[in-house]
C-alpha cells in the first residue's frame, strides 16, 4: 500500500486489541445506557466510532458480520427493536469498508469530516427503523449524535493506534 508522506510505519494491529476495543466500546455502551436518565438523544455511541475506526484500518478482521453481531448485542441489551442497532451498524460497517481506501489519505481532521456522514447515515437508519416499527421521536438533539461522534474521531485516532506506533529509529541509514 503506498502511504501518504510523513505519515508513520504502523505495527501490525493486534487481534486481542481489535476486538477488547470493540468489547470495551461495547461495555462503555452499556454502562452509558443504564444511567439515571437512560441514554440521552445527543449522547455519542462509542461502539459505532470503534467500529468504523476498527472497519477502516483493519477490513480483514473486523467487517459487516461483526458489525451485525455487535448491533443484536446492543439490541438485546436496550430491550428494544430487535435488528434496529444491528441494521444501522451494518449500513455503518459497509459504508465504512466501501471508503476505507480513501479515508487513509486525508489528515485525520479531514478524516473526521469524511467519517460525519457515516454517523448521520447510520443514525438515520436507526432513526427510521424505530419509527417505522411505532416508536417514539426521541427528540431533534439526535442531530448533535453524528456531531459528537465526528469529533471523538481524532481521539479515536489516538488513542487505537498508540499500540501500533513505531518507536522513531534514530539510524540515518534506514528510511524506514
Amino acid at each position: 500500500m503506498i502511504m501518504r508522506p510523513g505519515q508513520q510505519l504502523l505495527l501490525p494491529a493486534n487481534p486481542f486489541f481489535i476486538w477488547g476495543s470493540l468489547i470495551g466500546a461495547l461495555m462503555l455502551n452499556m454502562s452509558q445506557n443504564m444511567g439515571m436518565l437512560g441514554r440521552a438523544a445527543w449522547s455519542p455511541d462509542l461502539l459505532a466510532v470503534v467500529l468504523v475506526f476498527w472497519t477502516v484500518h483493519q477490513p480483514l478482521r473486523v467487517s459487516i458480520g461483526g458489525a451485525f453481531v455487535f448491533g443484536l448485542l446492543m439490541d438485546v441489551h436496550q430491550a428494544g427493536l430487535l435488528g434496529q442497532h444491528a441494521m444501522a451498524y451494518t449500513v455503518l460497517s459497509f459504508s465504512a469498508i466501501t471508503i476505507h481506501r480513501r479515508l487513509l489519505w486525508f489528515s485525520v481532521p479531514s478524516q473526521a469530516a469524511q467519517v460525519f456522514p457515516l454517523f448521520a447515515l447510520a443514525h438515520a437508519v436507526e432513526l427510521a427503523v424505530r419509527m417505522l416499527s411505532g416508536g417514539a421521536f426521541p427528540g431533534w438533539l439526535i442531530i448533535l449524535a453524528p456531531c459528537v461522534e465526528a469529533l471523538l474521531w481524532p481521539v479515536a485516532n489516538l488513542v487505537l493506534l498508540a499500540p501500533q506506533l513505531r518507536a522513531p529509529d534514530p539510524d540515518a541509514n534506514r528510511p524506514l
